[in-house]
């Protein structure tokens, strides 16, 4: 059995012509579905259309997982092992049956907070016998960079990308060029209120939105933007880079 991990950046737009062959050779795609309207299984929808329409999208229900604001480290990191477990079990399940070449349409790059690698390990832990590749995709950093026309980094200076939620512990540990992503939906930029921003939502995508400018005098249009992101397209993914001045 054979299994392609793809990288589909932010939608067929951003489809390379190795992804695309390789989408082409696949006998079907398995998907995540969030819910009935998921937006995120429309882009991939979109994706195999335009690329690959005869091929059949096999939607998965997502497991449920436990979102609890204010969940400890522990707790995040147990939430996320289950959920992962949980959605393991389901495309294993859906491998068994199907068997052939499979391919999941991962956002972004596989490479880069995205845990579908790991899925696939673990549905292989559960005796699924599989060969799997990779092919990159377009980052929503990279998006992010070239949207505002900015590199990431000073020159010859390090970046740092973590997540939303552990900004304040970057910014507290001396890191002074943090790219976020996975934000959560209480995004808190107080730890960073003096810094520059760069900021963007739904990259590539329904709801894009830019905003730049000190922390502290765009806080407020980040929040409404993200707000309006979420009620145009059924979902915000939002990037930043802050940069300390």
């Amino acid at each position: 059995m054979k299994v392609w991990i793809l990288g589909i950046g932010m939608g067929p737009q951003h489809v390379t012509a190795e992804v695309a062959s390789a989408l082409r050779s696949a006998d079907y795609v398995i998907a995540a579905e969030k819910s009935s309207d998921d937006g995120l299984l429309a882009v991939r929808r979109a994706v195999v259309d335009a690329y690959a329409p005869a091929t059949p999208v096999v939607a998965v229900a997502d497991p449920a997982r436990d979102r609890s604001p204010g969940l400890t480290e522990p707790d995040y990191a147990r939430a996320v092992a289950d959920w992962h477990a949980a959605r393991a079990q389901c495309y294993a399940d859906v491998l068994r049956t199907r068997g052939g070449v499979a391919a999941f349409l991962v956002w972004g790059d596989p490479a880069l907070y995205d845990s579908t690698i790991r899925i696939v390990e673990q549905v292989k832990d559960l005796g699924v016998e599989l060969d799997y590749d990779v092919l990159p995709g377009i980052s929503a950093p990279q998006l992010l960079a070239a949207r505002h026309r900015i590199v990431l980094h000073e020159v010859g200076r390090p970046v740092h990308i973590t997540t939303g939620r552990r900004l304040a512990q970057a910014a507290a540990a001396g890191q002074d060029n943090i790219v976020a992503m996975l934000n959560p939906d209480e995004l808190d930029l107080s730890a960073v209120g003096d810094w520059m921003i760069w900021w963007a939502a739904n990259l590539g995508a329904v709801g894009e939105a830019l905003i730049s400018g000190r922390v502290c005098d765009v806080v407020g249009q980040i929040a409404a933007a993200r707000a309006a992101a979420r009620a145009q397209a059924g979902w915000v993914m939002d990037v930043f880079v802050v940069r300390r001045i």
